[in-house]
């Protein structure tokens, strides 16, 4: 780890954190978590997705929400989208930077989440990246359930490296593993991002974890030391996903700032904004997150 100095962080909290909440949270509010993710230092922010409204209704108001967005060159906005008709709708904004991907390594997880095969939703997220290409916007390809799925249970994890390889073919800005109802363990996370590098490799790897057995921090760790550059979190640590049963909130921002700062590993976000972001999305919610750091006393005391 020693010659690991940055990371990029995305924030996710706005798409990922709050899509599984039964409770509508306004577009002012969504917003209004866009710009202290932006007055924190996040550049990437998944900001919402274009999705079937009667599916995930917390994300209804995409099309309402990007017009919102505060205008900036230095930021990149992400919308999560599954098929054509999903990528049309974020790209017809003129305001989503980067089209977000999603294969997924079962069948079984695949037409819950999705209505299509692992094969099918692979072939869609590639057609997405060639999408995104045409209009001269950038995309990326996250692997979902690539450390365990809630109905086929073990993945083969020559099966994950063979769809990174063919993710990569279309030369998305980076392929992403993601751990979607959090059953990975450090151990398969090095073992799995190091050979996902090696098959991908110039592209980077993202990594994404779920903390639904508490071993998100660890995993994010094992992940940055076998290579991943790129980490998903979440301000506060919620998020799940509405398609996989017991799915707990992500990896939370401001505890995988902290973990990292302190190692000596540079993310780009300023620990103190986060947590004050966190204090105010907590009065938000109308319930405290499951973050640890922003629940803390601040260390080293200022």
């Amino acid at each position: 780890m020693a010659s690991k100095t940055r990371i990029e962080m995305v924030e996710v909290g706005p798409r990922d954190g709050l899509q599984n909440e039964k409770a509508i949270v306004s577009t002012a509010d969504k917003a209004e978590l866009i710009r202290r993710a932006i007055a924190y230092g996040a550049r990437r922010i998944e900001v919402t997705s274009f999705v079937n409204p009667s599916r995930v209704p917390q994300l209804a108001d995409a099309e309402q929400l990007v017009a919102m967005l505060p205008d900036r060159d230095d930021v990149t906005y992400i919308g999560l989208v599954l098929n054509r008709r999903g990528a049309e709708r974020a790209l017809a904004t003129g305001r989503i930077d980067e089209l977000g991907a999603v294969c997924v390594t079962s069948d079984a997880f695949g037409i819950r989440n999705q209505g299509q095969s692992s094969d099918e939703s692979l072939a869609a997220a590639i057609e997405i990246v060639k999408l995104a290409h045409a209009a001269g916007r950038s995309a990326q390809i996250t692997i979902a359930t690539a450390f365990g799925c809630p109905f086929a249970g073990e993945i083969p994890m020559a099966r994950v490296v063979d769809m990174a390889k063919r993710a990569a073919d279309a030369q998305p800005r980076e392929v992403a593993l993601a751990d979607t109802v959090g059953v990975a363990v450090p151990a398969q996370v090095a073992e799995t991002v190091a050979r996902v590098r090696e098959a991908v490799g110039p592209l980077p790897v993202r990594v994404h974890f779920h903390n639904t057995r508490g071993s998100g921090l660890a995993n994010v760790w094992a992940a940055v030391a076998a290579g991943a550059t790129v980490v998903d979190a979440s301000l506060g640590g919620l998020g799940g996903c509405p398609f996989a049963p017991g799915a707990a909130g992500n990896v939370a921002t401001e505890d995988v700032v902290y973990m990292l700062e302190r190692s000596g590993i540079a993310t780009g976000l300023a620990l103190l904004d986060l947590v004050e972001a966190a204090a105010w999305f907590t009065g938000v919610m109308g319930r405290p997150l499951p973050a640890m750091v922003s629940k803390a006393p601040a260390f080293p005391a200022s």
